[in-house]
């Protein structure tokens, strides 16, 4: 018998994170203690933007992103921390349609190292071609925040403690302490 290639509507069944690439649904990692912690910060502090300029919305991982097939295969995404700033979906209980304006993803236990650096730059590529504007890449290890812009996609900007970091042009006006993204140094 053959295989049956996975389709968007079979990610509604999976528990946990999960993406659709070339087919398969490939289950992604659960976050372990620090990077929870570093993904509820960013979420608060987008959301809290997005509820003050009634602009755009933040969502978690817990959402997917359907996208048509892109070259790699993909057919969705699932980030750490998002923003929308479309149209939502007609029926709400469905995924979004369309790439998220705003990609956060952050490592998790195993995703250091050049082959994982080089499935980020591979996934960061999907996000460009689906029409992201820009992509963070969190490191909670070292903390620093890169943020990779559509128009440079392979000259990030780098953000450490000590600098307010941004997703310019994809959240206009939002700015973020990066010491408030990453727990207290003891």
């Amino acid at each position: 018998m053959i295989p049956t290639a996975a389709s968007i509507e079979d990610l509604h069944a999976i528990e946990g994170r999960a993406e659709l690439i070339g087919g398969r649904i490939v289950h992604l990692p659960m976050f372990g203690v620090l990077p929870a912690r570093v993904v509820g910060r960013l979420a608060l502090s987008l959301d809290h933007h997005a509820e003050q300029t009634g602009r755009g919305e933040m969502l978690t991982s817990t959402v997917a992103y359907a996208v048509p097939v892109l070259r790699s295969g993909r057919q969705s995404f699932c980030a750490a921390v998002s923003f929308h700033d479309g149209a939502p979906p007609i029926n709400p209980m469905n995924f979004i349609d369309g790439p998220p304006t705003f990609a956060v993803e952050v490592r998790t236990l195993g995703e250091f190292g050049p082959d994982a650096d080089r499935s980020y730059a591979a996934k960061r590529t999907d996000y460009f071609e689906a029409g992201t504007l820009v992509v963070w890449d969190v490191d909670p290890i070292d903390e620093v925040i890169r943020s990779y812009r559509h128009d440079h996609p392979e000259a990030p900007i780098v953000f450490t403690r000590g600098q307010i970091a941004d997703a310019e042009p994809a959240v206009p006006g939002w700015r973020l302490e990066v010491d408030s993204v990453f727990p207290p140094r003891p």
